[in-house]
């Protein structure tokens, strides 16, 4: 994995290396967790992890499918957004973070891990908008 500290901020785009680009973007599964239908919980969970990363929440959406099934919802950001779908039923969700700007969203990551406290997580970091 690439380290976002070493990444600069260039007017909303990130600068590593001789590479330009939008923002970094994780897609985090985590497995076997509990209170994935807890709309609140996963609403909490999410705009701490991007308050601790230094963005800008502009708006939330929760969405319940009801009693015992599980959650989608987001966070936008001013600097892109933090989303979930989960599985209750499989103790299973799926995060999608991404951000730019003078953010940190491994620091996302690590807070929904925190939090979650997974017992097992898959994460995949991508590169978004690359400018050579």
């Amino acid at each position: 994995m690439i380290n976002v500290n070493e990444a600069v901020s260039v007017k909303g785009f990130s600068h590593h290396e001789d590479t330009l680009f939008a923002g970094w973007h994780y897609l985090l599964d985590v497995y076997g967790v509990d209170r994935l239908s807890e709309a609140d919980w996963v609403l909490d969970v999410m705009c701490r992890a991007a308050r601790d990363a230094g963005a800008t929440i502009l708006h939330t959406h929760m969405h319940h499918f009801g009693e015992g099934y599980g959650v989608s919802g987001v966070v936008v950001l001013a600097e892109s957004h933090i989303s979930v779908h989960s599985w209750p039923e499989r103790a299973y969700a799926a995060f999608d973070i991404f951000m730019c700007g003078q953010t940190n969203p491994m620091r996302a990551v690590e807070v929904i891990r925190a939090h979650c406290q997974p017992r097992h997580d898959k994460l995949h970091q991508i590169q978004r908008g690359v400018f050579k």
